[in-house]
């Protein structure tokens, strides 16, 4: 079956477009969001998302009230459900987004740190600095306990290298398979020796405490060393210096960028043989990468603003993490702490994603590998429960905006309002042709004043179900 993500992009305008933004530089936006920001140029509204330090942060005092156990720093499912009521609920969703990103990229799971301060450090850091210099983002990264433990580097030491960190580092972190040699990665495991962090105190009774970064002098080989053609006695920091200025770097994170922004792109390992799908667009960003000095906002605001961006609508397969809070949006619920937070964490996990907790260095495989027969059951089961509930903000806004629009409505006219409403949202001809047998065996929708409020309610969460089990809600 044809989806409206196998057709020819064609440039979002109008609340599309900023619809689009919000779905891709954040997790969406409900109607009345929507028009406030199409009230506004578009470019205004990247430059704001860019800059999430001039909005407010998310209050979690009340959170904590009706989940205390979400304050405790090492409970690693109430960190993922913390998390997700902050994805939901942040006026600042760019910096959300980003750490999803970096988190996504610089995998590094629960299940061999099992430590979670480590970890919910890791996505502070992401936070604070996933929008400034890779350089920067780079050499934090190098200096994180969970990744050092992650990749083995404590292990790394003077005349007994381990070469773990040094190859992911480029391999999956920078400049992608075919870039260095092993040669390469041998001298760069020699300069990163002497990079580890101190042991937290026993996980029991005091898990609460962090780990920190540590240079060992001692244990560090001075030597020359020669990477990807210059010699000298590098550390860490000069081979961060010299990938940061690869060609090969550029074009590798911008295309990370692009997978998780834009459009999905063929898996990670096969990006040394196959190009990407749209060349101008990465060459763009790759130019706005080196033109700014290695910026990740000056890389995201070409993006955001080019036409490849505007023409890829729905051209990204959900992730478990969006489409649950996609959903969520749509229902309107969690915008004030209430009961089942932590049902979106199970939810995504059985998705396939967990937070905090990727199966490989490799994160997870994107795109149409999310979808199988089971996720794609876990998904439709999560959406309908949500919106076929007539007492959700969200569903009682979508049949108040219907109202608005008369008395009664047609068929089609139900319908559009529906996908405008949910979305807006563009369904195939077999799709629609699926929601118009629904909704003309109900006739006419009645929502004035005189009609049964309840049977409008009813009938707006039943085409609003149809709709999230439709294919093209899958995509972003």
């Amino acid at each position: 079956m044809t989806t409206v993500a196998d057709a020819p992009g064609v440039a979002a305008t109008g609340v599309a477009l900023y619809a689009h933004l919000l779905r891709r530089a954040g997790f969406g936006a409900d109607r009345a969001e929507l028009e406030a920001y199409a009230s506004r140029p578009y470019e205004d509204v990247v430059e704001e998302l860019l800059n999430p330090q001039d909005s407010p942060e998310v209050e979690e005092d009340v959170l904590l009230r009706y989940y205390p156990h979400f304050g405790s720093i090492d409970d690693f499912p109430a960190q993922s459900g913390r998390w997700f009521y902050r994805m939901v609920n942040s006026e600042r969703p760019l910096e959300e987004k980003i750490a999803l990103f970096w988190h996504q990229v610089f995998a590094t799971a629960y299940h061999k740190a099992e430590h979670t301060p480590v970890l919910v450090k890791q996505i502070e850091t992401f936070r604070r600095n996933g929008l400034g210099n890779f350089k920067d983002i780079l050499m934090d990264l190098s200096r994180d306990p969970a990744m050092i433990h992650w990749l083995d580097n404590s292990e790394n030491h003077k005349g007994r290298i381990n070469e773990n960190f040094g190859r992911e580092l480029m391999e999956l972190f920078s400049m992608g398979i075919g870039a260095y040699s092993e040669d390469d990665i041998k001298e760069a495991a020699r300069a990163f020796t002497g990079w580890t962090f101190k042991q937290p105190s026993p996980l029991y009774p005091y898990g609460h405490w962090n780990s920190e970064f540590v240079y060992d002098p001692d244990d560090h080989d001075d030597g020359e060393k020669e990477f990807l053609g210059h010699k000298g006695n590098f550390g860490g920091e000069e081979i961060i210096d010299m990938i940061v200025e690869q060609d090969s770097a550029a074009r590798f994170i911008c295309r990370h960028l692009y997978n998780f922004f834009v459009a999905d792109e063929p898996q990670v390992p096969a990006w040394s043989i196959e190009p990407p799908r749209d060349q101008e667009t990465i060459d763009l960003m790759v130019d706005a990468y080196f033109e700014s000095g290695h910026e990740i906002r000056a890389v995201l605001r070409a993006m955001f603003n080019s036409d490849g961006f505007k023409r890829s609508q729905f051209k990204r397969v959900k992730s478990p993490v969006e489409f649950v809070i996609s959903v969520i949006k749509l229902s309107g619920e969690h915008r004030f702490p209430e009961t089942g937070a932590m049902e979106m964490v199970l939810a995504s996990t059985a998705m396939g994603q967990q937070l905090l907790n990727p199966a490989t260095v490799e994160g997870w495989h994107t795109g149409k590998e999310w979808i199988d027969g089971g996720t794609l059951s876990e998904r439709v089961n999560f959406a309908v429960e949500h919106v076929q509930k007539t007492d959700a903000p969200g569903v009682i806004a979508i049949a108040d905006r219907l109202a608005r629009r008369g008395d009664s409505l047609s068929p089609d006219e139900f319908i559009d309002g529906c996908l405008e409403f949910a979305g807006p949202l563009v369904v195939s001809d077999e799709t629609r042709a699926g929601l118009m047998t629904h909704a003309q065996d109900g006739g006419d929708l009645k929502s004035g004043p005189d009609a049964d409020r309840e049977e409008a309610l009813a009938r707006v969460s039943h085409m609003l179900r149809l709709i999230v089990a439709a294919p093209e809600f899958q995509f972003g």
